[in-house]
């Protein structure tokens, strides 16, 4: 079988591989011996002690002429330089470049091979085909530095939009937190006016029950002043009595009437009398009389609820309600003002005048105004004319008796 004749196994004719002790030791083996056919020969089956020399050898073909061996590692060295040491008996050749005809067409491994690398690098074979021609391995790609740029340009990029992204969220807190305190003021400029709308509400509500607890109701005063007014016995006259003020020092209640509803029994030396409220009947000493101004004072041994008297005196025009038991007909209430203020004349004190119905029996009885106090105590009407009843100011009562 004949070698290839590609650049990587020529020898030139008649020269001998180096031995192992020569300068070839560290390179790979020995090349096999070319076999150079004869012209004209041909080819046979040798036979077993040799070639048979009736089959002719090809001969070489004239347009491929063989190069010269230049072995796995360039061009064979000269004896004493060049590209490498030559063993003992090996044939110098001429200096100069070597010349390396291209590979015949379709021959494996040839073509397609990367130019020589750097200066400094060691050409490779080509796998699978020892002693093949030599090529250097592939230059990195020129376009690498560029792909590791690559993520630092990406980084620095998101760097970047992270701090546009952070400016902008700092940027919306600010103005969030301007917004929020624009909105704490107007809250808190609300509230003060919310305050102050129901401070002034507050007030309106206060003066509106002050006007409220100042509005004259009848059937109020009346419920509240009817457990304390009561109908007097005192012999063949009939009138009226009324608690008034704290209870008694020695205990019991006091009582106001006037002077001529007891007068009889006063003058006869009696001081009994009694106190009539529905079927309930309470006796009552007469304990002191004020002929002048016609008013006198009652004690009682039971407890009563005392009425409260007026700090000032009536005005013309307050309204008023005025309790007795006109005609002997107990627990009466009649309404009407106060038509003006009379004073003291004729030996007679001063007196309150009202427009309230009266008749005999009201006498003693309590005018109160429309906050449950006690202006004064009916006393009399005029005869023959309507409209006109006349009461003793409550203050008189007090002052001479001390016992409001």
């Amino acid at each position: 079988m004949t070698a290839g004749f590609g650049s990587g196994d020529g020898r030139p004719a008649g020269a001998e591989p180096a031995d192992a002790s020569g300068s070839m030791a560290g390179r790979p083996g020995p090349l096999p011996p070319r076999i150079e056919p004869q012209p004209g020969s041909t080819w046979s089956t040798p036979p077993a002690g040799g070639t048979d020399p009736a089959r002719p050898v090809p001969a070489p073909r004239a347009e491929r002429p063989v190069p010269p061996n230049t072995g796995q590692w360039g061009p064979p060295p000269t004896a004493f330089g060049g590209a490498g040491h030559q063993g003992p008996g090996a044939p110098t050749t001429a200096p100069g470049p070597a010349v390396y005809p291209p590979a015949a067409p379709g021959f494996p491994g040839v073509t397609g091979y990367p130019p020589p690398g750097p200066a400094g690098t060691a050409p490779s074979t080509t796998a699978g085909y020892p002693g093949g021609p030599a090529h250097w391995p592939a230059s990195p790609p020129a376009d690498r530095p560029t792909r590791r740029r690559w993520p630092a340009v990406l980084a620095t990029v998101a760097v970047v939009v992270l701090a546009a992204v952070a400016g902008l969220q700092a940027y919306q807190l600010d103005r969030l937190g301007d917004r929020l305190a624009d909105t704490d003021r107007r809250l808190a400029q609300a509230q003060d006016g919310d305050l102050a709308r129901l401070d002034s509400l507050d007030k309106r509500a206060e003066t509106l029950e002050k006007q409220a607890g100042a509005a004259f109701n009848p059937e109020a005063v009346a419920s509240a002043v009817l457990p304390s007014v009561f109908r007097v016995r005192a012999g063949e006259f009939t009138g009226t009595a009324f608690a008034v003020g704290k209870p008694a020092s020695g205990g019991g209640t006091n009582l106001f009437t006037n002077f001529h509803v007891v007068e009889a029994v006063w003058d006869g030396g009696g001081r009994e009398v009694f106190l009539e409220r529905t079927s309930q009947r309470f006796p009552a000493t007469i304990v002191k009389v004020d002929k002048t101004n016609d008013v006198a004072h009652l004690r009682a041994s039971g407890k009563f609820s005392g009425l409260v008297t007026a700090p000032a005196a009536a005005k013309s025009g307050q309204q008023i309600v005025v309790v007795g038991a006109p005609l002997g007909l107990e627990d009466s209430v009649t309404t009407g003002v106060v038509s003006a203020l009379r004073p003291a004349q004729g030996g007679s004190g001063p007196a309150i005048q009202f427009d309230a119905p009266i008749n005999p029996g009201n006498s003693g009885g309590p005018v109160i105004n429309g906050s449950k106090e006690v202006v004064g105590i009916a006393t009399a009407k005029a005869r023959n004319a309507e409209g006109i009843g006349l009461a003793v100011p409550i203050k008189v009562a007090c002052d001479g008796f001390k016992i409001c």
